[in-house]
């Protein structure tokens, strides 16, 4: 079973986590049993504030998170004012992205994938609001537009909060064909994207 980190922190974007966290969630084999185990992760186990008031509390905190394959950094206004210099969650994704099979990103979060330095000399993309930021204040990082996600190695970025979905449904594809991500995206009622 593919493990599955979904990083939050205060003023996350909640399409940005939630969207990812269905798709994986929902994603089975043909004897309906499941492919992926997702958590959420904090940087401390406490309620998190998501952006308009979600209250999430996560499963873990970073220090006692489990082995992650995949990790998701999703972003939104807390990941572009304070999350992207949070040294801790810095080093965090630095140190568990030493054993992900894929690290990826969705919206903003490029910025907080952006400052650990990890995205240089690589294609990404972000929201499109936000493109210009990235190409301004991270200039090693090759911004692509007008896409819903850039995979880039273990890589992968995503445009604006539902192109998170996007991106995890073609994540499944990768990891388990593209008839595994036809059947999830069928049972959430959504186009797939490729």
């Amino acid at each position: 079973m593919i493990k599955v980190g979904i990083l939050i922190f205060d003023e996350v974007e909640v399409l940005d986590f939630a969207g990812p966290f269905e798709v994986f969630s929902i994603t089975t084999d043909n004897n309906e049993a499941k492919l992926f185990n997702v958590s959420i992760i904090a940087e401390n186990n406490r309620i998190i504030n998501a952006r308009n008031g979600l209250k999430v509390l996560p499963d873990y905190s970073l220090q006692d998170a489990k082995e992650i394959d995949v990790l998701i950094i999703p972003g939104g206004f807390g990941a572009e004012t304070v999350e992207f210099k949070n040294k801790v969650l810095l080093e965090w994704i630095i140190e568990t992205n030493q054993k992900t099979i894929i690290t990826a990103s969705v919206c903003t979060g490029a910025i907080i994938l952006a400052e650990t330095k990890l995205l240089d000399n690589r294609k990404a993309t972000t929201h499109w609001m936000d493109t210009d930021r990235l190409k301004n204040d991270y200039p090693a990082i090759q911004v692509v537009t007008n896409t819903k996600y850039v995979e880039d190695g273990k890589f992968i970025t995503s445009g604006g909060i539902s192109a998170g979905i996007n991106m995890s449904l073609y994540i499944v594809g990768k990891l388990f064909g593209k008839e595994t991500a036809v059947d999830t995206a069928k049972r959430m009622e959504y186009d797939l994207p490729f």
